[in-house]
């Protein structure tokens, strides 16, 4: 199964500072991505992480090379509620692309 991860470097988990949140989602992320067997996918070449942190620059991506992914890996819906409230109509198109939506908490 391929997927992407995405994850929100604003949102404060448990009152953790943005760096121990941003650690946390990766680690939960990365060990769900290893249990089930989820290998990350790459879009774009120039990327510099393996994961998303701008859900605008995800849906760019996947626009531009057309792509149908099994799963969109977030850590909880809070990490996309505020993309998806401010822009809903974007938030419908990045999912389409995607056969899945799963969070990890």
């Amino acid at each position: 199964m391929q997927g992407i991860y995405l994850i929100n470097e604003k949102i404060h988990i448990n009152g953790r500072s943005r760096n121990e949140s941003v650690e946390i989602q990766q680690t939960a992320l990365r060990n769900f991505m290893n249990k089930e067997s989820v290998v990350p996918v790459k879009l774009n070449p120039y990327q510099l992480n393996q994961h998303y942190t701008i859900p605008h620059a995800l849906l760019y991506d996947l626009k531009q090379y057309r792509k149908q992914i099994d799963c969109l890996l977030m850590y909880s819906n809070e990490s996309i509620e505020d993309f998806a409230a401010t822009y809903p109509a974007r938030w419908m198109i990045l999912k389409s692309y995607f056969d899945r939506i799963l969070t990890v908490a």
